[in-house]
């Protein structure tokens, strides 16, 4: 999480232009959650951060006009929200999970549908296997209903299987859906009764804008959020390849617990909970082997996780531009379309922590860069 957090922005609601300009930032072409967060802790205001949008993405190298928001867009979205039952809230609303802000990543902005009193309890997210078992979905349905009793509430992903028996078995004690697409797409249609009773009595998020229709690449980005939202994530039920150790994933660089319930060696829906529990994850066989299972208590060790300062203090101005004026082309020397740790290239490159920042900020906006989850970064295949 960056220096927007420390700064007196602290938890307020914004007012409605505000609140459009937010909106717009978030929307506009090659902005992302980071290089969100990055701008805002540069820029005094969304308005100062739009207003410099195309000189950064000229210099990182773009030559065509960057995409930007207009107010028109924004205003229609937030209509279009309201009259759908839904919200909008910030990274600095109060209601905005404090647990969430310390992810490296933070939506920004969330669309909401159902009680936002959620966001204060507790949670633990539950996800499995699409095709699930019988047996899977009555384990998946039993520890979500035994950690309502514990007070947690539950995180899936309402999908077919694992994700909806969890939904059910804590629709009474505080459920929570989050979305791959725009809060208003169902996803699959045949859950539909069940998106209704969840926006009625649990609560629905999305990241994605109003309207979007989830596409298979918007599922890992989803999948942060069920496991950045909880204080640790159970697996019931997952292949070797699946959507559910890419959560598994987040969830340890989040510095969550990762439990796994044992399967048979013999059905390839338990390969991947089974290679877990090898890896370390914690075997779990009833609820309150989880809640037994979570060492850290909420208030405590989430929320106080490293922050990264984007400041350009370290250096002197004239420094600065000097070092960014070489470390360009170095940087682009050593990216490549492979994933790299921006911490191994920090420290290969030898430049500022800064610079490399801003480098990599150029980069994103001008559409040459893309950022993968543990904190990784390499070039657009296109280029």
């Amino acid at each position: 999480m960056i220096s927007l957090l420390k700064k007196p922005l602290a938890s307020a609601d914004l007012s409605d232009q505000t609140l459009i300009s937010w909106l717009r930032l978030s929307r506009s072409e090659n902005i992302g959650p980071v290089s969100f967060l990055q701008l805002m802790s540069l820029y005094s205001s969304a308005e100062s951060a739009l207003d410099a949008l195309p000189t950064w993405a000229r210099r990182g190298g773009r030559s065509q006009a960057l995409r930007i928001c207009s107010v028109h867009e924004a205003e229609q979205e937030l209509e279009a929200l309201t009259k759908f039952g839904a919200e909008l809230i910030s990274l600095i609303d109060p209601r905005y999970p404090e647990i969430l802000k310390n992810i490296h990543d933070p939506p920004p902005l969330l669309s909401i549908k159902g009680q936002s009193n959620l966001f204060s309890r507790q949670a633990v997210g539950i996800v499995g296997a699409r095709n699930a078992s019988l047996n899977g979905k009555k384990l998946a349905q039993s520890y979500a209903r035994g950690l309502g009793e514990y007070g947690y509430a539950v995180v899936s992903g309402m999908a077919r299987g694992i994700d909806t028996a969890a939904h059910e078995g804590s629709m009474s004690s505080g459920t929570i859906a989050v979305l791959a697409g725009g809060i208003n797409h169902i996803y699959p249609p045949e859950n539909k009764n069940l998106y209704e009773e969840i926006a009625e009595k649990g609560l629905v998020i999305a990241e994605a804008p109003f309207g979007t229709v989830p596409q298979a690449s918007y599922f890992p980005r989803r999948n942060r959020l069920i496991s950045g939202f909880g204080v640790g994530v159970v697996i019931v039920e997952a292949a070797i390849k699946s959507g559910s150790l890419i959560t598994a994933r987040f969830a340890l660089e989040q510095g969550r617990d990762v439990f796994a319930v044992p399967g048979s060696p013999l059905d390839p829906r338990c390969h991947g909970t089974n290679q877990l529990i090898r890896q370390g994850a914690t075997l779990v066989q009833s609820a309150q082997d989880i809640v037994q299972g979570l060492q850290n208590p909420f208030n405590q060790s989430y929320i106080t996780q490293k922050t990264e300062d984007h400041s350009l203090s370290e250096l002197t101005p004239e420094e600065f531009n000097r070092s960014l004026h070489r470390a360009r082309q170095v940087i682009l020397e050593n990216l490549s379309f492979t994933p790299i740790q921006v911490d191994e290239l920090i420290r290969e490159c030898d430049f500022s922590h800064a610079v490399v920042m801003t480098v990599l900020l150029e980069l994103e906006l001008a559409g040459r860069l893309v950022r993968h989850s543990g904190h990784q970064v390499s070039l657009r295949g296109e280029i």
